[in-house]
């Protein structure tokens, strides 16, 4: 009964917050990002509209000295699309798909089409993306700008996936960028968080669109690397994967389950190919989530719920696209006061169990609020020059809850910063577009190329046109700017 009545009230204070919280909380003299933690105010917001104008903008920044930052969804959380007193440009509305080729399995796309607009497109063609975020709501500029990765385990990260792109840089030109045309630029804009031009439009190589069967697995933390390695990268039909580490306090950090989406030649596309609508069960499935943030109680019955749904969907069939085309919402949040905060961390599958034990004594003693770890895999990557996978890693995703007082943000700098220790320790690294708790000496060893990276950038954009709070921490005063 006491459990019923808790339920009861949780629910209705989740209710609460959803109705009167779920919108920005800043005024419209200043921005910020998805994380909230560093609003500024900014010298003006331009949609991007067409080329000649995004060129004007650039000369206007010149000629008055201020910056350009460029953002799309701003879901990055450390300061990447925004500067202060600077002018944001808004790529969002730069969204017209350019040209399509079914044959060479090619589209090319303004940089702020979403992947859903993509999905859209490709579909009726039997063609899907061949690698993208595991939620396709972003916009393509955004992602190959932090060369983001997903569920794909055969296609790496999006570098991977791009042909070329166009670029629109400090001096006011727009290069053809490639690994034959302009190829210095490629390995630098591919990660480079916005720092060398505006990505204009892109080319990207599709694949084709497939049905999946979705299998589950359980195991502990310690049979996780074996199991992956021998169940899952030896099985040239598993396409797609991701697994999750229990946080609930009965297990914590100890149980895992796997899903995996395997080839099934014997279901025909067409009887699974139709696009999905938005998830009936995002509203229950928040408001459990909503549980997990305010209790160990909630934390355990939320980790059973999980298994249960998932466990409910094993053996179903389902198209690429609609293993890709994930739109949940579930844990989207917006409170006074707080906020869910993610960082991951890139560790070799031969370091992970040792890993996550450390990272189990780290939460305790810290009192960190993690809501939720995502298992991923992402294949080495030597091309981009800030690359997080030097060689094959286990991607960690990490769903931290947060206060955002500065009292509150001090204590879980430091829990965070204690976690990059161990994350550089175990041969790994984390990933940039995070809210940067890292400190200039944890970025510097996790990233060996950043000189490289920061001396190119200073070289083509020596006046800083292009700015944000990524470069200030990291590169800061040694850019002479």
């Amino acid at each position: 009964m006491k459990k019923g009545l808790v339920l009861l009230l949780l629910t209705a204070v989740c209710v609460w917050q959803y109705i009167v919280y779920d919108s920005p909380d800043q005024d419209p003299y200043r921005i910020t990002d998805y994380s909230r933690l560093h609003p500024v105010r900014v010298e003006k917001v331009v949609a991007g509209r067409e080329e000649e104008q995004l060129a004007r903008v650039l000369q206007e920044a010149r000629e008055r000295g201020l910056t350009v930052s460029i953002a799309g969804q701003r879901h990055s959380q450390g300061g990447h699309t925004y500067y202060k007193d600077g002018i944001v440009l808004d790529m969002t509305s730069f969204n017209r798909i350019l040209s399509f080729d079914p044959q060479r399995k090619q589209i090319r796309v303004q940089a702020g089409v979403t992947w859903k607009d993509i999905q859209n497109y490709i579909q009726p063609h039997g063609l899907a993306v061949a690698s993208m975020q595991s939620q396709n709501l972003f916009t393509v500029g955004g992602s190959i700008s932090v060369n983001a990765h997903g569920r794909d385990i055969r296609s790496g990260s999006l570098i991977g996936s791009v042909e070329s792109f166009r670029l629109l840089t400090a001096d006011g030109e727009i290069r053809q960028v490639s690994r034959e045309e302009n190829a210095d630029w490629f390995p630098y804009v591919l990660g480079g968080y916005g720092l060398f031009g505006v990505i204009v439009d892109v080319t990207l190589r599709l694949t084709d669109d497939a049905v999946y069967r979705t299998g589950m697995s359980h195991m502990t933390v310690e049979e996780y690397p074996a199991y992956f390695r021998r169940e899952v990268l030896e099985d040239p039909d598993i396409q797609l994967h991701m697994a999750r580490i229990s946080v609930a306090p009965d297990h914590l950090l100890t149980d895992m389950y796997a899903l995996n989406y395997k080839r099934d030649a014997s279901v025909s596309l067409q009887d699974v190919g139709k696009l999905s609508g938005r998830e009936a069960w995002v509203i229950p499935a928040k408001l459990a989530f909503a549980l997990n943030r305010a209790s160990d109680w909630g934390k355990n019955k939320f980790w059973a719920w999980q298994e249960t749904y998932f466990a409910a969907q094993q053996g179903k069939a389902l198209s690429r696209n609609n293993a890709m085309r994930s739109e949940s919402a579930f844990m989207v949040y917006s409170s006074p006061g707080k906020n869910d905060l993610l960082q991951e961390y890139f560790i070799p599958p031969d370091r992970f169990a040792d890993f996550v034990q450390d990272l189990r004594a780290v939460l305790t003693e810290e009192e960190l609020n993690l809501l939720n770890i995502t298992v991923r895999y992402v294949p080495r990557d030597e091309e981009a020059v800030l690359s997080y996978a030097r060689e094959d890693m286990l991607a960690l995703v990490c769903l931290f809850h947060a206060p955002l007082s500065e009292e509150g943000q001090l204590g879980f700098r430091q829990g965070i910063a204690r976690i990059i220790d161990l994350a550089v320790a175990h041969r790994g690294s984390y990933y940039l577009p995070y809210a940067a708790y890292p400190s200039r000496e944890q970025f510097q060893a996790a990233y060996p190329r950043q000189a490289e990276f920061f001396a190119l950038k200073d070289r083509l954009d020596p006046q800083g046109l292009f700015m944000n709070y990524f470069y200030e921490q990291y590169r800061g005063e040694e850019g002479g700017r």
